[in-house]
């Protein structure tokens, strides 16, 4: 490991970024500024002016590679089941009719760098000591496992696992150079996990249910766990009762998340081509007229949050053309909503299908208006052995896993 690659000095960068991701009387500081990120982060893929992602190669421009590497956003280095690793110079996802050789990657982010201000919340929440096995859920590149085993060296066993053989492997292989050797395992996650912990910690949205089982199963009574929950800005942490119940809160913390992966797929929902396209343009079963502006849920994650966990699985778009907005829902039952308004005006809204998201969708706001905020941020957590997460606060409360249901 150098100190310096083309011409970069990564020592300072990266005491640059410990100074922005860190308080600077914290026990983390030293690991920020002691890891040399861009190793592990040779090459990434990167959305191009065309909307589409090309792959970035760290060496053949060393500035854009620090700039990337000891930034602040996450990284994303595998669409669909091509690592950027892997990709050719060229490859694309801007495809061009007739134009397309089976190599060229497509698909959604399926593996991603956490931001670094993230990975150190996280590991805040975790709440580490000396001498407590720490289990990191999603190699993804190795940056948790990385500071941790920096910060904690031969006092505590860290363990990284992750379901993607490529990134177990080469992320051993680069933290060894850095002289760091957590223990790395292959497996996936959600069906199964080796040995037992007394710190479980991730920085992917982990699944309620039947995926969240085996994190569950490797935590020892009296540890503590700290994810966030998938498609959710929620972070949830926990510890662990001897009858198998994780007693604990969501946190006045918010991170932008995914689903941990499970296979080769891409970890989002199938994207709803048909319903999408019928959405657009179809009028509704029910129409009437809206009670709120059109709002960009990817802008607003608490109240995506609250959408998703008042009704798991659905999926948006938003799009602004001249001085109107237009935003659709969609649910994999067949349920979808349109509005469209000029600005902030009343929306004209168009829904079918079993449910009425955009009425779903209304409510939550009504009670956003109502009450000057959401339930959700310091609500109390109660995951039982199932995997099923209960939430609740004063006489609210949801279940989030293989049962549901708002109150």
């Amino acid at each position: 490991m150098t100190e310096r690659f083309g011409g970069m000095d990564w020592k300072r960068r990266a005491k640059e970024l410990a100074d922005r991701v860190t308080d600077p009387d914290s026990r983390w500081r030293d690991a920020v500024a002691g890891v040399a990120r861009h190793e592990l982060v040779p090459r990434w893929w990167e959305v191009d002016g065309s909307g589409g992602w090309v792959v970035r190669e760290g060496a053949s421009d060393p500035y854009a590679w620090a700039k990337a590497a000891y930034g602040e956003r996450s990284l994303v280095i595998r669409i669909g089941t091509l690592h950027a690793d892997h990709a050719k110079p060229d490859d694309r996802t801007d495809d061009r009719p007739g134009d397309r050789p089976d190599d060229r990657p497509h698909g959604l982010p399926a593996s991603s760098a956490a931001p670094p201000h993230l990975t150190v919340r996280m590991l805040r929440h975790a709440r580490l000591g000396a001498g407590l096995p720490l289990l990191d859920l999603g190699t993804a590149t190795g940056e948790l496992a990385a500071y941790a085993s920096h910060r904690l060296g031969g006092t505590t066993t860290v363990t990284s696992v992750d379901t993607d053989p490529h990134l177990t492997d080469t992320a051993g292989i680069r933290l060894a150079r850095m002289g760091l050797h957590p223990q790395l395992i292959t497996e996936n996650t959600t069906e199964h996990i080796p040995g037992l912990y007394e710190r479980i910690v991730s920085t992917a949205g982990l699944s309620a249910g039947l995926a969240l089982r085996p994190a569950l199963a490797a935590l020892v009574p009296g540890g503590r766990i700290a994810a966030p929950l998938a498609r959710t800005c929620l972070i949830i942490t926990g510890w662990k009762h001897a009858n198998g119940d994780v007693i604990g809160q969501v946190e006045h913390d918010t991170a932008p998340s995914v689903p941990a992966r499970t296979g080769d797929d891409h970890p989002y929902a199938p994207v709803l081509t048909e319903l999408f396209a019928h959405a657009r343009d179809a009028r509704g079963d029910e129409t009437g007229t809206g009670r709120h502006p059109v709002v960009d849920l990817a802008n607003a994650r608490e109240l995506r949050s609250m959408l998703e966990v008042t009704a798991p699985g659905v999926e948006y778009t938003y799009a602004t053309h001249d001085r109107h907005r237009t935003a659709c829902l969609l649910h994999p039952d067949g349920s979808w909503a349109r509005a469209t308004a000029e600005r902030t005006g009343p929306p004209e809204v168009h829904q079918g299908g079993p449910q009425r998201l955009w009425t779903i969708l209304e409510r939550i706001r009504d009670r956003l208006s109502a009450e000057g905020s959401l339930p959700l941020l310091g609500a109390r957590v109660h995951i039982t052995p199932d995997g099923n997460c209960h939430l609740s606060r004063g006489n609210w409360h949801t279940t989030i896993g293989s049962g549901s249901g708002t109150r």
